[in-house]
């Protein structure tokens, strides 16, 4: 899906509204890519094209009105009557509803069941990156560049495992590695290449998808390596490091749920049987309408064929609810907004560590001059995130 980014909000007129308020934010919010930003210009029941099925299904329409067309002019000039008995439409309305629902409510338990393990795997991440930003450090000393460089290369695994999800489902391989020399990449992966999610990926990591691994689960690896080096660290306590790993776990059981969802498409026999229980209902139908409805035959089948074939468009584009099409889960637009997220996040953990560090440095000096016991010097211990302790930020 291709969106366009929603006009940004602007901040307040009247300056003194704003004054003494460092949380006004003006540039974006949450979920903005994902939800809708402007007001519809048209009522649902006037749209024909954006969103609509009408599309798909106009060929098999206009086929079945042409026949019916075709079976009117026969009752009229070629036989005495081409009629059957109206009787034999509900029993063939039955079946066709029937198979209809089935079809329907199949689909929409696939779409709904993908975007709840695409927040499934949202929701771990986040929890993940809380407990790393917020466990990841000792009282005893700062933390040192590498142990930084750490955390912050963790945290920007898990800010590239959304995108390597999105391009997994939509089997665009290589999506991360098209501006690299020496990757395999296929025609897909080098037209979706984005620049962010290349960013948050190390310039020595090697993609093995050509192998048959996906990135996404690749990831987690890093993930997992970190929680090991955190708790010989002594970052994290080992009742700590057992809730991440389960975190971690449940990160990739929703990998694998929505797996399930792309690679388990409906049964061919029941696809063959519906739409050729619908062909037939669609071509039975005329030769019971025409004796009692005459020319409206022609409009009043197209009538029904357009409600049934959209019915059963409407759960084809439901089927796969990963790709690019209206009506599939908006993915660029959610992985887009977790990834602000997390940003602001870690640009925040970046400017309280910073300010811790800085007052241990402080502290030292004063206890350099008055040289008090060792157990009296000022410990590390970062604040708390997104609180300012003065005026300035």
């Amino acid at each position: 899906m291709r969106f366009s980014e929603p006009t940004t909000p602007t901040g307040p007129t009247n300056p003194g509204l704003g004054q003494g308020r460092h949380h006004f934010r003006s540039g974006t919010h949450p979920f903005m890519l994902s939800t809708r930003s402007k007001p519809r210009r048209l009522p649902l029941v006037f749209r024909f094209i954006k969103g609509a099925i009408h599309g798909a299904i106009l060929i098999p329409v206009i086929c079945h009105a042409v026949f019916t067309a075709i079976v009117v002019v026969l009752d009229h000039y070629a036989f005495n009557t081409v009629g059957l008995p109206s009787t034999i439409i509900p029993s063939l309305s039955i079946v066709v509803g029937l198979m209809l629902v089935f079809r329907n409510q199949t689909s929409y338990n696939r779409f709904w069941d993908g975007r709840n393990g695409v927040q499934t795997v949202h929701t771990s991440v986040r929890n993940l990156v809380r407990n790393i930003l917020t466990h990841s450090y000792t009282i005893d000393r700062p933390l040192t560049a590498e142990e930084k460089d750490d955390i912050e290369r963790t945290v920007r695994f898990l800010m590239a495992i959304p995108y390597a999800v999105k391009n997994h489902l939509r089997a665009e391989w290589g999506a991360a590695w098209a501006a690299r020399i020496g990757q395999d990449i296929d025609e897909v992966g080098e037209t979706v290449f984005n620049p962010v999610y290349a960013s948050l990926l190390p310039v020595g990591l090697e993609g093995h998808e050509q192998d048959g691994l996906g990135l996404p689960f690749q990831l987690t690896f890093f993930v997992d390596s970190f929680i090991k080096r955190g708790v010989l660290r002594e970052w994290f306590s080992a009742p700590g490091a057992s809730q991440m790993q389960a975190q971690l776990g449940a990160l990739t059981q929703a990998i694998g749920s929505l797996e399930v969802i792309k690679m388990t498409p409906i049964p061919v026999a029941h696809l063959i049987h519906q739409k050729q229980v619908l062909a037939l209902f669609g071509c039975v139908l005329p030769f019971a309408m025409v004796d009692e409805l005459d020319w409206w035959s022609v409009p009043i089948v197209t009538l029904v064929i357009f409600t049934l074939y959209g019915i059963e468009g409407i759960g084809s584009q439901l089927e796969d609810p990963f790709g690019y099409d209206r009506n599939d889960i908006k993915m660029d637009a959610i992985v887009s907004d977790a990834n602000v997220e997390i940003e602001v996040i870690l640009t925040e953990w970046r400017r309280v560590t910073a300010a811790a560090e800085i007052a241990v440095k402080q502290g030292q000096n004063r206890d350099g001059q008055s040289a008090p016991p060792p157990s009296a010097s000022k410990k590390y211990q970062p604040g708390d995130l997104f609180l300012r302790t003065g005026h300035g930020r």
